[in-house]
């Protein structure tokens, strides 16, 4: 029986990307909210930072786990799974960035989009039920 998408905003997608983060021990998480940034592409950015390229590859499926579990939705587009240097998982409102951590300081989005709040996550933070998961 095929699962219905359910309606999902962009601070909840946030907090499922956070969440499958966190799962899999990403570090230096980080929440972009770009909803006051002009001609901004999207609603939120949601940037971790992986050890290995394998880490990388499991932070990532680990989100689009957690985001199919809670609404039926696939990323709309993803890039990155081949290198695994910078997966990109984009859910229209909400764009993931795993990165290893030498590419992360390279393109270092956090400066690029420097209107945006940001707002860093603990990594001490346990990956209880996503709804703990607080998002200023």
């Amino acid at each position: 029986m095929a699962k219905k998408n359910k309606e999902i905003s962009g601070e909840e997608l946030s907090r499922l990307v956070v969440h499958g983060m966190l799962e899999k021990k990403a570090t230096n998480i980080v929440v972009m909210d770009l909803r006051n940034v002009k001609n901004a592409i999207t609603d939120f950015f949601v940037i971790c930072s992986g050890n290995t390229d394998t880490q990388i590859d499991a932070i990532a499926t680990s989100i689009d786990e957690e985001i199919f579990k809670a609404s039926g939705l696939h990323p709309w587009h993803q890039e990155g799974k081949q290198n695994r240097e910078w997966i990109l998982l984009d859910y229209v409102d909400v764009v993931a960035h795993v990165f290893r951590k030498d590419r992360r300081k390279f393109y270092d989005l956090e400066s690029l989009w420097g209107d945006a709040e940001l707002t860093e996550i603990a990594e001490s933070m346990e990956p209880e039920p996503t709804k703990q998961i607080l998002i200023d």
